[in-house]
C-alpha cells in the first residue's frame, strides 16, 4: 500500500472509533510506531484536526466531518455478502437496520460499483436450515437492536423470558454484558438480578423486552470475552481427553463433523489417522462413533469404551 492510500485508510480508521491507539494503526498496516507518528503529523499538517491523549491514543476533534467514503468493487461485494448473511443470521430488528444502512451505502457507490453489485445480487445465496417455528407470535425475535443499545449505554433490561425447561416463564431485570451467536441462535450473557448470578439467555426465548432508564456500573462485571474464557476453563475440568484411530478410507465421511465434536489434533500414521478430541459428553460422542463401526478404534479413555459396549448391548437386545 502506498503512503497516500495508507493516509486515507488511517483517516477512515480514526473516524470509525472515538480513540485509536498508535499500536492499533501500526498493527493494521504493519508499520513501525515511528511511521505512525509521521503519518499522523502529515495528516495534521494537511489540516485534519487530530488530537492526542498521552498514553491513550489519537482522535478526530468533534465536529470535523470527512467527505463520503468511496468503496472499491471488492469492498462493495463483501458488503453484499454481509447483507445476505444478515438475512439469515440476525434477528428482525438488526436485519431492518442493516438493510437501511446498505441503502445509504449503495447511494454513495459510483455507477460502476452499483452495476457490479446488481450483477452479483442474484448470484449469491445463503441457505440455513431452520426448524419450523410454531411460536412466532409468542417469541417475536426482534430485540437484538434494543439489547445492543443497552450494552452500549450500560442500561438495565427488563424482559419476560421462558426457559426451555419452564412452562410459565419469569420476568427478569438483567444487566447485559454481551451477546454472541452460537448454533443458529443469538445468546445474551447478563447478570440476572432475580437469580443473583450470570445467566445465558437465548434471544428467541424472550417474549417481551424493554430497555429501562436505570443504568448499572459496567466495571463491576467481566467483559464478554473474560466471562466466556472463565466458562471455558471451568468446563475443561469436566471434559474428557479422547483419542481414537480411524481407517483412512473412512476419514472422508468424517470431514467437517470432527470439528463439531471438539477436535484438537489430527495425525496420519500409515493407513490410520489418530484423532484427539476434548469432549464433555461421552454418551453424545459414543453415539457419533457407533456409525463408523469397526473402522474406529478407541485408544482412551476407558469410560468411552464402556459406553460403547453399553450402546452395542442395548442395540443387540433391542433387535433380538
Amino acid at each position: 500500500m502506498n503512503r497516500i492510500d495508507r493516509l486515507t485508510a488511517i483517516l477512515i480508521q480514526l473516524q470509525g472509533k472515538k480513540i485509536v491507539k498508535a499500536a492499533e494503526i501500526a498493527d493494521r498496516f504493519n508499520i513501525s510506531l515511528r511511521t505512525v507518528y509521521r503519518d499522523v503529523k502529515a495528516l495534521q499538517e494537511a489540516g485534519v484536526p487530530i488530537g492526542a491523549e498521552a498514553g491513550t491514543g489519537y482522535y478526530i476533534v468533534e465536529g470535523y466531518h470527512l467527505p463520503p467514503v468511496m468503496f472499491s468493487k471488492e469492498e462493495a461485494a463483501a458488503l453484499l455478502t454481509g447483507e445476505k448473511l444478515m438475512e439469515h443470521f440476525s434477528d428482525h430488528s438488526n436485519k431492518k437496520q442493516f438493510s437501511l444502512a446498505m441503502e445509504k451505502i449503495r447511494s454513495v457507490l459510483r455507477g460502476a460499483e452499483k452495476d457490479y453489485l446488481e450483477s452479483l445480487e442474484e448470484n449469491i445465496a445463503v441457505f440455513r436450515f431452520q426448524p419450523q417455528n410454531t411460536e412466532v407470535s409468542q417469541f417475536p425475535n426482534r430485540f437484538l437492536s434494543d439489547i445492543q443499545q443497552a450494552l452500549g449505554m450500560s442500561q438495565v433490561v427488563s424482559m419476560e423470558y421462558l426457559a426451555l425447561q419452564d412452562s410459565n416463564g419469569t420476568k427478569r431485570e438483567v444487566e447485559p454484558i454481551g451477546v454472541f451467536h452460537l448454533s443458529n441462535n443469538w445468546h445474551l450473557i447478563a447478570f440476572c438480578r432475580l437469580r443473583q448470578g450470570y445467566r445465558d439467555f437465548r434471544l428467541d426465548r424472550i417474549r417481551k423486552l424493554s430497555v429501562l432508564s436505570a443504568h448499572f456500573q459496567k466495571s463491576k462485571h467481566p467483559s464478554l470475552q473474560d466471562y466466556l474464557e472463565q466458562q471455558r476453563q471451568q468446563n475443561k475440568e469436566d471434559t474428557f481427553l479422547i483419542k481414537i484411530k480411524v481407517d483412512n478410507d473412512v476419514m472422508r465421511y468424517i470431514r467437517d463433523q470432527k470439528y463439531y465434536y471438539g477436535l484438537m489434533e489430527e495425525k496420519v500414521n500409515g493407513d490410520k489417522t489418530e484423532l484427539t478430541f476434548l469432549q464433555s459428553y461421552l454418551g453424545y460422542f459414543a453415539r457419533w462413533l457407533i456409525m463408523f463401526g469397526k473402522s474406529v478404534e478407541i485408544l482412551e479413555p476407558l469410560e468411552l469404551k464402556l459406553r460403547m459396549q453399553e450402546l452395542v448391548t442395548d442395540l443387540k437386545e433391542h433387535y433380538l
